[in-house]
Order: structure tokens, then sequence, then C-alpha cells
């Protein structure tokens, strides 16, 4: 076998263990496989036949062909179709993964074969899965990047969403969720008269109430519209037996998170009785959150942040008052991006100082518990390693209680300015990961404390030396227009080093108009001069827009995220197209866009493709009576 053909294989094993999938090479100790695999020969003898890695994940069977050439990945034949010819077969990765796959299906029980074509090496590449059945007809899939779509976790889920066209069931929650929130925000307007601002507080103040129930503290059944102790009066006491019982402390903070609910006492008509509803505002919104949400949160233990998923409902329906206030709150997807960038682990003390509904340190706790091997390490990661601050009051109070209602039976979260806060004080807290989303567009030459590369610049220093830090801002901020700006990135070279910055997807914020990025440091070290910064291009990201819905997960957006990681752990090269590795300046544009440049050669077919685009350019201009284009004296 080639030198080529080897390294090839042996970056194909890579991905392979990268995604804990473990295939045969050569052959399959199932005898089954085995038996069909001795008449697989691809020049059609009749006799034995291998493809270079097989095997079997959950009921899927996966076949693998390989080529070190990318101009041998695939063949079509004259009408558009994967080439049939033993030559294709044989010289082209597609063709032959797809000959035995079929091979297989005819010749063994397995009716559902994922074959896949890969050729190149790890740097420039090409993976094509082609899914066939026991009907011999392929179907081919777009080009993946790794092979973390079809672990035992995750091929079901590529399965129903890239081969049926169907949605998964978390899709299907998804959409109810999303649903259920336009109901609920349009009942809070038409049943309350509330503002967006107070919708979220009847919300969440609901939910600890909804807890009582387990101490015999609360009853929906008790919320019959009395006029002495309304049904307001008894949800507040709810909530404040749950804070107590939450250990809600020090007192003022208790205080101040009550005063917020206090509107679901003190309003009079979310306390009396509804003609359309026959019972009041109150009892009917208790009943839909309990049949709808509270169930949920209360057994779904995955990192999701559904009160937060709520407040941006309520958010896209408001007119903008989020959005003025600079507020913009982070999707799931990022908030565990953030998780898996910096590595979050059992032993961390994770800081968000501007944490509005808590997404950031419930999808931090989540995976330090997932990663946490006993009862007195989980103890305390909810007690003691998630810290936050929140300057706008309800938005203190609604992250307070999602981390209440997510377990964390001490939430050390504050109601307070950030900036306003002594870093020396707040590095106490010997807090090891830093995450932050700031307020955005708030910065000025008249307030430069507030551009959000000065609040990075603030959380930097609020970090123990050493500390990992990501924050999401506006991809402007890492441009440094102003001179204020400019300052302060030199400053934070001075003191912290740029890891990278990730460019992503324009539609993140979907309907906010934002285009962000991620950028990652080092806290308390000095940026070296000759260290070499990763900029990447994950635009392309593998969401979408989905009409009612928002920004939606597709079938690719697993195996782009793997990517992005090996790439940035440095588990696997990258083209420069989506990874640039440089030396920095303060005066840099810190984007992949400032330092990418098209180093590629191009192939003999994209010369002659653009050759004769040009050609057949000039040909329609001297046709068209316009050779003067050409003279080379035009314009003299």
């Amino acid at each position: 076998m080639p030198k080529k053909e080897v390294k090839t294989d042996l970056w194909v094993n890579d991905l392979l263990k990268q995604a804990h999938i473990k295939l045969e090479p050569q052959g399959s100790s199932i005898k089954e496989i085995n038996n069909a695999l001795k008449t697989a020969s691809k020049k059609g003898t009749g006799n034995v036949g291998f493809p270079e890695y097989i095997g079997v994940v959950k009921d899927y069977l996966l076949v693998i062909e390989d080529k070190a050439d990318l101009s041998k990945h695939i063949k079509f034949d004259e009408n558009g179709c994967i080439s049939t010819e033993i030559c294709a077969i044989t010289d082209f990765a597609v063709n032959g993964a797809v000959f035995y796959g079929k091979h297989l299906v005819d010749n063994t029980s397995y009716k559902k074969v994922i074959a896949f074509g890969i050729s190149g090496d790890e740097k420039k590449h090409r993976i094509t899965p082609i899914f066939i059945d026991e009907t011999e007809v392929y179907r081919e899939q777009a080009d993946v990047e790794s092979f973390i779509s079809f672990s035992k976790d995750n091929i079901d889920e590529y399965y129903i969403k890239e081969i049926l066209k169907e949605d998964t069931d978390q899709e299907r929650e998804t959409a109810e969720i999303l649903k259920d929130a336009s109901t609920l925000h349009e009942d809070l307007r038409n049943y309350g008269n509330l503002k967006d601002t107070d919708k979220p507080l009847i919300v969440s103040g609901i939910l600890l109430a909804l807890r009582e129930r387990e101490y015999k503290n609360f009853s929906i059944d008790e919320l019959t519209g009395d006029d002495v102790k309304t049904d307001g009066q008894k949800i507040f006491d709810a909530i404040t037996a749950n804070l107590l019982r939450s250990r809600v402390s020090p007192e003022v903070k208790k205080d101040k998170i009550l005063s917020q609910f206090a509107i679901i006492r003190d309003t009079i008509k979310l306390n009396e009785i509804e003609p359309k509803l026959g019972k009041t505002p109150l009892r009917y919104f208790t009943e839909f959150l309990d049949e709808r949400i509270y169930k949920s949160i209360r057994y779904n233990k995955s990192a999701e942040d559904y009160i937060g998923r709520f407040y941006g409902e309520f958010m896209s329906y408001s007119g903008g008052d989020g959005q003025t206030l600079g507020i913009i709150l982070t999707p799931k997807h990022i908030t565990q991006l953030f998780c898996d960038l910096l590595d979050v682990q059992p032993n961390d003390v994770v800081f968000d100082p501007c944490c509005g509904t808590a997404g950031f340190l419930i999808a931090a706790m989540h995976n330090m518990l997932y990663k946490a091997t006993n009862e007195n390490t989980k103890k305390n990661i909810k007690e003691k390693q998630l810290h936050g601050i929140e300057l706008q009051p309800y938005m203190f109070t609604i992250a307070t209680t999602n981390m209440i209602l997510r377990g964390d039976g001490k939430s050390n979260l504050v109601d307070e300015d950030f900036l306003k806060q002594d870093p020396g004080k707040l590095q106490l807290k010997g807090s090891t990961v830093g995450m932050m989303n700031p307020p955005y567009s708030q910065g000025s030459k008249q307030n430069p404390d507030l551009y959000e590369i000065a609040f990075t610049e603030h959380l930097l220093n609020s970090l123990t030396k050493g500390a990992r830090c990501g924050v999401i801002v506006p991809q402007s901020s890492m441009t440094g227009k102003t001179k204020e700006e400019k300052a302060i990135k030199a400053n934070i070279l001075k003191n912290h080093t740029l890891e990278g910055v990730i460019s992503l997807n324009k539609d993140t914020f979907y309907g906010v108009g934002t285009i962000p990025c991620i950028a990652i440091f080092t806290a308390g070290e000095q940026h070296p001069k000759r260290k070499l910064c990763k900029f990447v291009n994950f635009e392309n990201d593998g969401y979408k827009v989905a009409p009612h819905i928002g920004l939606k997960e597709t079938e690719s957006a697993k195996d782009k995220k793997q990517h992005l990681l090996d790439v940035w752990f440095n588990r696997m090269a990258a083209e420069s197209k989506f990874c640039v590795m440089t030396t920095i300046e303060e005066t840099d544009e810190w984007l992949h866009s400032f330092y990418y440049f098209n180093d590629e050669i191009p192939t003999a077919e994209e010369f002659i493709r653009t050759v004769g685009d040009y050609l057949s350019f000039e040909f329609s201009m001297i046709m068209q009576d316009r050779i003067y284009l050409f003279d080379k004296n035009n314009g003299e």
C-alpha cells in the first residue's frame, strides 16, 4: 500500500477514535459480515474484498473506503449518478464505498448501511456519507468533517433528521416550548395588562411557588379568588417559603428578590376573577406553567435555560426593550460551546459578571456536575463555585430563581454594578473561569468604560492568574476603532493573553442585528510577542433560521462544532479559510477576516475554468461591440 494511503488510513482511524466509534480495519470479527466480504471483490471476480474500515453502531452498518488523492473522491457517469464501472469502483473512494454498501445490504441482515467515501488528508479532505437500504437505492448526504454524528449517542438523531427528514423528539419539544411561550406572552398581556419586564417575574415567581407543593405549603386548588387572602398573597407566601428553604442570603438579597415579586401580590387585576376564565389570571397562569413548563424543568436534566427561553420569547414581542438596555440573551448552544472551549472542570470556580438569566452559570453547573465523581464535590459546585453579578433588578431576580430551580441550593448572585466592583476584591472569589455576554452598544467616547472591550478587561482583571476566560461580543469590538478601544486592547495584552477569536454565525442573536464573535483569553499572563493566536471563521456553524422558531440546529451542527473543537485544541489541522494562526499586534483587527488570505494553489481544473470564464466574457463583450474594453490604450 502506498505511503500516502497509509497516512490517510491512520488519520481516519484517529477521527473514529475521537468520536468513540470502534470499527475494524480490513475485515470484520462479525461472522455474518466477514462471510459477505469473501465475495466482495471490487473487480467483480467474486473473490474476497475488504473496505478500509467496517463495523456496527447500534443497528447501523458503517463502511469506509478512503483515498489519499482528493481527485479520487468520486466519479459520476453520464447521467450524474455514482458510476458503477469497475475502474470507478476500484479507483474512487465514494464509488468503492457504495459498492461495498450495496453488497453488504444484499448479503447480510443489516438493512441500514452508511457508506463513507473519504479522500485527502487532515488539512484538506472530503468525507461523504451515503445511506443505503435494502432497496439498494443510495442517498448522498452532505459532507461532514468528523464522525461525531455517527457515534452511539448521535446516530439515531442523524438518521431521523438527515435521512428520514423528520423532526426529532427534542425538536418537537422545542417547537412546543416556543409555542407555549407565545401563548403565555399573549395571555399575560390580555389578562394581566403587564409590562414586558414584569412578565418573566410572574413566570419565575409562580415556578418557585410550585416547588413548595413538595412540602405541602402550596396547592393550586387553594387559588380560589378569595378577596381576603388573595391568590397573589398565597403565591407570594409560597415564594417566601421557597427562598428560605433555598437558603437565599443575606437577608437584604432575599428582600430585594421579594420586592420584585410583590407585583404578584399587589396587582389587583391579577387577583380578581376574570369572567372569560372563570378564575383569577394568577390561577390560570399557575395551571398553565405547571402543566407546560414546570414539569419540564423539574425532570429535564439538560443545560437548557427554560426561563431564559421564555424571556427571550417575551423580548421578541416586546418592541425592543431588551435591545434598548443592551440585553441580548445567550442561546443555549453558545453557553455549551463556552463550556467546551474553556474545558470547564468540577474543580473550577466560574464567574459571570453580566449573568442575565444565568444561562452561562446553568450550563457550567450542569457540565461540572456531569463530570463530578462524588456527592461532596457536587455540593461544593452548587454552593461555592458559581458566582454571578447582574445589574438589572428584575433580571437578577430571574437569574436567582433560575439557579434555584436548577438545584443550586445557595445561589452566589448579587444585584450590583460589575464595573463599580474592585477587581482585586473580586479576585478573592478565586474564579478560574470567566464567562460573559456584556451589554452591547452602550460605550462611547464620553463613556469608554461601557465599551464591550472595557467590560472584557475588567473581567480579566477580576480572575485568578491563569484563569480561562471567554466573552461573546460584537465583532466590531475586536477591531478597536476608537482611540479609547485601541488603548484598552494594548493594555489587555500587557496583562493578559489572547488565545484566539472565533467569528460566529451572523444569525446567532437572531432578530437583533449584531454579528458576534467569541474571544478566548488567559488571565494574568502577559501576551508573548511570538505567540500564535487562532482566528477561526465559524460563520457556518450548522444553525439556520427557521420560520416561527428562530435559530434552529441542523443535522450538521454537531459535526461542525466537533471540527471547531478539534482545530481549537490542536487535534486537527485546518485550511486557512477556516483557521489562521498568527502573531498579533494591539493595532490589528482581532478577526479571521483581517488575517486571512487565500494561500491555496488552484488546481488545474480551477485554472482552466477561470481562463474559460474570462475568454467567454471577452467573446461576449466583443460580440456586443465593446472591444474597447480590451484596448491597452483605452483611456489615454
